[in-house]
């Protein structure tokens, strides 16, 4: 197995399959911290605030126009530049279809936070409905927060009034039985082939509303062929999705959501061909 220890301590340790791709290094990651954000908010700060006033769950005429509006131009634009431009391919949907009365009450999924398209590869996999994305709320203020938005993405407040807010529209969203997708590790890490360790937070929810937990892992290939002409250092994509994990509903909630953490970061590490990883399941 090769030896990634050259890419940086955060690659301490690391190993795959022979058959797994790993792209270098796009920025400096430090390895001391998991949870660092790398991504700068783009554009002029807008200074929302995220507070009791803020429509977490936005009702209006204008959210529900653009919000289709997004969504026909992802399925319309998006899915297929996504498989020209990143070659993206879809392992496991199969398991997506042979379940799908069981998500008739609503689901969660799960996936490592690598790309900028990566919740593009996790709509593309599940195809039959629109997600609603709990979301670090700061890049709502910078050039991003428009498609963060009306994708779905729904900012995780810092504040008491914020947050009771920001539940209640979580409440409301598993009454009508939607799909909630969450990036348990957090922040991008822009190509991180290792998996950092899960908020339990995610795990939490999933077990709060009994939501079966799709775990999705997001793996990369050379880029060949004709993708050479464009993309430059940019690796090409696989979603690979798991078998869904149901929590148990008469387990106690703190350990039953550690339990499908570990579950879900264990069945994401053997999709990807992860051997060895530098990092656990969560940091608690």
């Amino acid at each position: 197995m090769q030896d990634y220890s050259s890419y940086g301590p955060a690659y301490r340790d690391f190993k795959v399959r022979d058959e797994v791709f790993v792209p270098e290094p796009a920025a400096d990651f430090s390895g001391e911290n998991p949870f660092t954000r790398m991504a700068p908010i783009r554009g002029k700060y807008k200074d929302i605030h995220f507070d009791g006033t803020y429509p977490y769950l936005d009702r209006s005429f204008k959210f529900k126009f653009l919000h289709s509006l997004v969504y026909m131009i992802v399925w319309l634009v998006a899915f297929p530049l996504n498989r020209i431009r990143f070659g993206l391919r879809i392992e496991g949907r199969e398991k997506i279809l042979r379940n799908r009365k069981l998500f008739e009450g609503g689901v969660m999924t799960v996936c490592n936070h690598v790309h900028r398209w990566d919740m593009i590869c996790v709509l593309q996999a599940m195809r039959y409905r629109t997600a609603w994305i709990p979301m670090y709320a700061e890049p709502f203020n910078g050039k991003d927060g428009f498609k963060m938005k009306y994708v779905g993405g729904i900012p995780i407040p810092e504040n008491y009034s914020g947050l009771r807010e920001f539940n209640k529209a979580l409440d409301t969203l598993h009454d009508r039985k939607k799909w909630i997708h969450i990036f348990p590790e957090s922040c991008s890490w822009k190509f991180y082939a290792p998996l950092r360790p899960f908020k339990t937070g995610a795990f939490n929810l999933a077990c709060k509303y009994s939501l079966p937990v799709i775990p999705t892992i997001i793996t990369f290939r050379p880029r060949t062929g004709w993708r050479r002409l464009f993309g430059k250092g940019e690796p090409l994509l696989t979603i690979h999705v798991g078998d869904p994990i149901i929590p148990d509903p008469d387990a106690p909630r703190k350990e039953e959501a550690k339990r499908i953490r570990d579950l879900a970061h264990r069945t994401m590490l053997e999709m990807a061909g992860i051997v060895s990883n530098p990092w656990p399941p969560g940091i608690d």
